[in-house]
């Protein structure tokens, strides 16, 4: 641009510049077009056009009072659409909205599936929702989200499929299918540093589906460890595996809880533990290890991806002997 008002903007060109680079300029500073042109044609001026245009990113015209009624209409419309099928909070906005699915575990049974729908980012929540018949498969509260994870996995077809993990605060995880799950991952956590500047999210009846197990953002720090695990429960007909999250709390103990349950269904001090030990036999989570854990009440069966690492750090704490318990043993140097 000229220093003084007898000079002219002069057009530069630079091989160097990339697609991406116009577009990342046009959406964060904006361009502004002053153009007046006469199409000839023989060299008989045809057709005049004076044209002023401003170019840019929505968050850029709307930091310069630009289009603001257009937007705050557009995103009006956008909630009556999404809320006909979705139920919205009052004053929830939808950020992305794009095709996914969650992976489903029957909680009593080993049954898995991949139930699909579309993914709802809103300026609250994360929603996996079904159009036919209408349900909401999933769902959590920004507030309550740990984390997110990309994990590369073979899908049925045996092709690599990208999933994104979403860790909640109460040590569950999901696992949602998207379309873009690396821009989902970006928006997502985007939207999570949002709304922690906010303030705290807060968790409900209907925020996840179910009561979480600890609903602070921030861990205690006497927290030593955490993780998905599924409890062999003993009832009148049989055993049946449940899933939900173990935590290891150096005041607490050991628990063990279902998310829809208020209280934990196990709930054990180091001294409590007699015995730890190993057995391989068909487990619900992916493996063939279930953990064990002897009690003068009774004996505790559960099972998951880190049952090493449980075995060895309970092992540790509570000084189990097992050498009258008839518990496997566990090798102290599994990997982890």
């Amino acid at each position: 641009m000229g220093t003084g008002h007898d000079e002219a903007m002069q057009p530069t060109r630079d091989p160097q510049a990339t697609l991406s680079e116009l577009v990342d300029a046009l959406l964060n500073k904006g361009v502004y077009l002053d153009l007046d042109l006469v199409i000839t044609v023989a060299d008989i001026p045809l057709i005049g056009i004076s044209l002023r245009a401003a170019i840019a990113g929505m968050e850029t015209m709307l930091e310069y009072g630009m289009m603001e009624a257009w937007d705050e209409r557009t995103r009006a419309w956008v909630r009556d659409s999404v809320s006909r099928q979705v139920s919205l909070h009052e004053g929830e906005d939808v950020v992305a909205r794009m095709a996914g699915g969650y992976y489903w575990q029957d909680p009593y049974s080993a049954a898995a599936t991949w139930r699909h729908g579309s993914i709802y980012l809103t300026t609250e929540r994360l929603i996996v929702y079904r159009r036919d018949p209408q349900e909401v498969l999933w769902q959590a509260a920004l507030g309550e989200i740990a984390g997110t994870d990309l994990r590369t996995e073979p899908s049925v077809g045996g092709e690599a499929r990208t999933r994104l993990l979403v860790r909640t605060n109460d040590g569950a995880t999901a696992l949602l299918a998207a379309a873009e799950p690396g821009r989902l991952k970006d928006l997502v956590r985007n939207a999570r540093q949002g709304s922690l500047e906010t303030g705290p999210g807060t968790s409900g009846p209907d925020s996840s589906g179910s009561s979480p197990a600890g609903d602070s953002a921030e861990e205690p720090d006497t927290l030593l460890f955490k993780g998905d695990l599924w409890y062999q429960e003993i009832r009148a007909a049989g055993p049946v595996w449940r899933s939900g999250a173990g935590r290891y709390d150096s005041r607490e103990g050991f628990t063990w809880q279902d998310p829809g349950d208020r209280r934990p269904a196990i709930r054990l001090q180091p001294e409590e533990i007699t015995a730890v030990g190993m057995e391989e036999a068909d487990a619900p989570a992916g493996n063939s290890s279930i953990l064990i854990l002897g009690t003068a009440e009774g004996t505790f069966r559960v099972a998951g991806r880190r049952v090493e690492q449980w075995a060895m750090l309970l092992r540790g704490v509570s000084g189990a002997d097992r050498r009258h318990t008839g518990v496997p043993e566990v090798d102290d140097d599994a990997e982890s």
